[in-house]
């Protein structure tokens, strides 16, 4: 059991303080010999979770798992870290979790499952599995959507006691368990400050709507950047190394269209 990969879940990780209470449970239940899905269902019992955890194998063959998820209210969950992390989120925030599952859900009754996403569904899998929420005052999103990492980081960082990063994407969890520098979030706006999950949970229910999503309304933020998420960010040369904190796109170029002839 050592050589477990929930053994190596650092708890005391800031980007996991939301998650720590419910999170260390559900582990120590893994650990003992439970399978995940009823590690989880045994942390939701009593809680306001719309959903049950079962057997990855209880998903039928050629049953997308997304709408399987909204038909039955089951989700299949394997015992693994990622699907461990999904269901934390699930746990924590409830409201979102089932939002972006009913917009997939939706989507792909309309649209068939097919080779291709498409812009929405895309969208919607982008925050599941790699999103954040960022609370932060207006000349911190100026710099992070600029790309100006000098000014997001040094010159405001004092700025980022007034800030909070809450992450919703289950996969970026799962990569955060062995800490690299480029693990980056794709980061959705908060209008205005929230001080816990679950307000945060229930603005994300409604401010999640197609239209919106579909234009990928997120920013890149290497998160161990974050003042207070990684020791080495102490030293202002950590936001030098241009692989992971890149500057801003150049605008494209017009395709020049067909000449047309004078009159």
């Amino acid at each position: 059991m050592s050589t477990s990969p929930f053994n190596a879940i650092a708890w005391q990780a800031p980007w996991l303080a939301p998650l720590r209470a419910v999170g260390q449970v559900v582990q120590q239940r893994v650990l003992a010999g439970a399978s995940v899905a009823d590690a989880l269902n045994a942390a939701a019992a009593g809680a306001a979770c719309p959903v049950r955890f079962v057997p990855q194998t209880d998903l039928p063959v050629g049953m997308a798992y997304e709408s399987h998820i909204f038909a039955t209210g089951c989700v299949p969950t394997r015992c693994n870290l990622h699907d461990f992390f999904n269901g934390l989120v699930w746990l924590h925030y409830p409201q979102a979790k089932q939002r972006l599952n009913r917009l997939q859900a939706q989507a792909i009754a309309a649209h068939g499952v097919g080779g291709v996403r498409g812009p929405l569904r895309d969208a919607i899998t982008l925050l599941d599995e790699n999103g954040a929420v960022l609370h932060a005052p207006a000349p911190l999103w100026q710099a992070l959507r600029a790309r100006d990492w000098r000014a997001l980081f040094t010159d405001l960082r004092p700025l980022w006691r007034e800030a909070r990063l809450e992450l919703l994407g289950h996969a970026l969890m799962e990569q955060l368990v062995f800490p690299r520098k480029p693990i980056t979030a794709h980061v959705y706006i908060a209008q205005a400050a929230m001080d816990s999950g679950a307000v945060t949970d229930a603005w994300l229910a409604t401010d999640l709507q197609a239209p919106h999503l579909s234009a990928k309304p997120f920013t890149p933020l290497p998160v161990l950047g974050m003042p207070g998420w990684w020791p080495e960010n102490e030293n202002a040369c950590f936001y030098d190394d241009p692989f992971v904190f890149r500057g801003p796109r150049p605008p494209q170029a017009l395709t020049p269209g067909p000449s047309v002839p004078a009159a």
